[in-house]
């Protein structure tokens, strides 16, 4: 038997090596056994495996640990298969917090760990590591590839396995028509929703500070909306979106678009109407028509309420629009003599939704002069505006004097705000048409309301109102010869910019009715293929009523943190890590939850391909 010295000094004792029967006796049981320990069969291509719980775990989530060569294969958002021990259940679950880098054995911030740390010298004395994150279960999987809410939670040391590319778009279901952007961490995977009754009539909110990127996000929307031939119709404040029809030419969007494989483009079939006597702000347009309102199709109600008239002047109001309504009847004007079918129509008017047919605002300011004359027991004749009450003059001053006019300061404080809303020359006004409905409603058309050139938010809201009201009206009737024919109807969005000037929290309590026009449009719009775009800078303005019509959202940044919390009490199935990533989103980066995903993402936004007169 051979020595082997174990030290140079000879006074050390020598050690016998080990026998060669003992090392073939060792190798036979080893192969008896099996062979050689190569690791559970069942958690092969595993990069990680689940924890035990403590009495701080949460319900739905679950701790994983990983070896230190695997951190950096699940970053946030990433997706998981866990393979529960024992039980052979399989849970699909999302990186919600982490990986973190823990040393093994000892807690971080033990003295030795700082120290190692902090005078390592080039990281010598630096402990092993291991990962830590935290996934949220997002359902079981069964046997048939669906997936099931969660009800039990995988067993400790259950292997974990990333999801590849293809398995990730599949569950989180990012196929779609409308491209939106790639998933942050999933830099090969393209969100995209589809154009289907099912998501997109289910109305949008938009929403983000000052230069989160909202404009971008919707004016990249526009485009592949119109390519799926869909009617969008904007509201556009300030004029933003004017230019839409042409490819942009910032540089910083050019490279952008460069570096995703994208190419500029305007948006076609491109029209703008602006109110007549008001300018748009982009007068090279090749297609830009003036138009006016019709005070006959805005509701008596929702007029008073836009007016911001006293409680007494809502009175006069409403008994000048009574007098007014029945002098129209009964002179022939609406409904004629002998036309039944007016007659009719005029028996089923619901003027909580709409005026009485061809009233002017002129009209109503007769009646309302007469009354305030009457009231004021002036001796001079009344001298109508319209002719129609000038040559029936005795049966006009009969019907007025019916109604006992009194309080002469509230009948002329009412004629002084109809004559400040006859002088915008807006209304009834025969040098522009009413908007063309029918022709704003057609495939792939989009239609842009230039509101920029309007500085008086009671004159947006009146032309918004009837706006909103005129396309629910075509698109009931284009959705029922639709249906009659035989075909799919022409899906419409409308985007509302500014809408907490439009809906803010202390005009739905001062139009109340206003508002609840606006909820009829949303729940019917879903029905017809009509859909609403909330979009605003100031969230914090718009009421729970209207946040309560929205079932999907793009969140931009958003820096307060009591609109966060309020957010957070709105909008269900957004995780505690998105929400606390909201405040410090990049411009571009936005937090989307949309009906047709599984699960709320956090995207990099697409750069637009549109030309914006104003990039926020």
């Amino acid at each position: 038997m051979e020595n082997i010295k174990t030290s140079n000094d000879p006074e050390i004792e020598q050690v016998d090596a080990v026998p060669h029967a003992a090392l073939e006796s060792m190798t036979k049981e080893i192969n008896d056994a099996g062979g050689e320990w190569k690791g559970n069969p069942d958690d092969q291509g595993a990069i990680g495996w689940t924890s035990f719980d403590s009495p701080s775990s949460d319900d739905g989530t679950v701790t994983v640990l990983l070896p230190k060569d695997t951190i950096l294969e699940l970053p946030h958002q990433s997706l998981v298969r866990v393979r529960s021990r024992s039980d052979g259940r399989s849970y699909l679950g999302a990186v919600v917090k982490g990986p973190f880098a823990e040393p093994n054995g000892l807690r971080p911030d033990a003295p030795v760990v700082v120290t190692a740390t902090v005078r390592g010298r080039g990281n010598i004395l630096m402990s092993d590591y291991h990962g830590r994150l935290q996934i949220e279960l997002i359902g079981e999987e069964l046997a048939d590839g669906g997936v099931l809410p969660p009800r039990r939670r995988p067993l400790p040391n259950s292997p974990v396995f990333p999801l590849s590319s293809e398995e990730t778009s599949r569950v989180l279901r990012t196929a779609g028509d409308i491209r939106l952007g790639i998933a942050e961490s999933h830099d090969d995977i393209e969100v995209r929703v589809p154009a289907t009754k099912s998501v997109l009539p289910r109305h949008l909110g938009v929403l983000g500070t000052t230069g989160s990127g909202k404009s971008t996000t919707v004016s990249g929307m526009v485009q592949q909306l119109q390519q799926a031939g869909i009617a969008c119709v904007f509201l556009d404040t300030e004029g933003e979106y004017t230019a839409i029809n042409e490819a942009t030419i910032d540089s910083q969007m050019l490279g952008a678009l460069s570096r995703r494989s994208l190419k500029p483009g305007g948006v076609n079939k491109t029209n703008i109407y602006h109110l007549v006597g008001r300018e748009t702000a982009n007068p090279a347009h090749p297609r830009v028509s003036s138009f006016r309102l019709n005070f006959s199709e805005l509701s008596p109600y929702t007029i008073k309420e836009i007016m911001d008239l006293t409680g007494p002047q809502e009175q006069r109001f409403l008994q000048a629009f009574d007098v007014c309504k029945l002098l129209l009847r009964e002179l022939g004007v609406y409904p004629a003599h002998g036309n039944r079918s007016e007659e009719q129509e005029a028996l089923e008017l619901d003027e909580l939704e709409t005026g009485y047919p061809r009233m002017t605002l002129s009209h109503l300011i007769d009646i309302a002069s007469i009354c305030h004359d009457t009231a004021a027991k002036a001796s001079n004749e009344p001298n109508p505006y319209n002719a129609v009450f000038r040559d029936h003059i005795e049966q006009v001053k009969q019907r007025t004097q019916a109604v006992r006019p009194d309080i002469q300061i509230s009948w002329r404080a009412l004629v002084g705000k109809l004559w400040r809303l006859h002088r915008l020359r807006i209304f009834d006004n025969g040098d522009a048409p009413s908007l063309p409905y029918a022709e704003m409603l057609r495939s792939g058309q989009v239609s842009i309301i230039d509101l920029s050139d309007t500085d008086s938010p009671e004159l947006r809201n009146l032309a918004i109102a009837q706006l909103l009201k005129g396309v629910q009206r075509q698109q009931e009737e284009s959705y029922r010869a639709a249906v009659t024919a035989g075909q799919p109807p022409v899906p419409t969005i409308v985007f509302i910019e500014e809408a907490h000037e439009f809906l803010s929290t202390e005009r739905i309590k001062d139009m109340p009715i206003l508002f609840q026009q606006v909820a009829r449009i949303a729940r019917r719009g879903r029905k017809r293929w009509l859909g609403l775009v909330f979009v605003t800078q100031l969230p914090q303005h718009l009421p729970d009523e209207v946040l309560g019509l929205i079932n999907n959202w793009v969140l931009h940044k958003i820096g307060d943190a009591n609109v966060v919390n309020r957010l957070r009490r709105s909008i269900g199935g957004i995780d505690e890590s998105l929400w606390n990533r909201l405040p410090a989103l990049a411009a571009g980066q936005a937090v989307i939850s949309f009906t047709s995903l599984s699960r709320p993402l956090l995207v990099a936004i697409d750069p637009t391909p549109c030309k914006l007169l104003m990039v926020d």
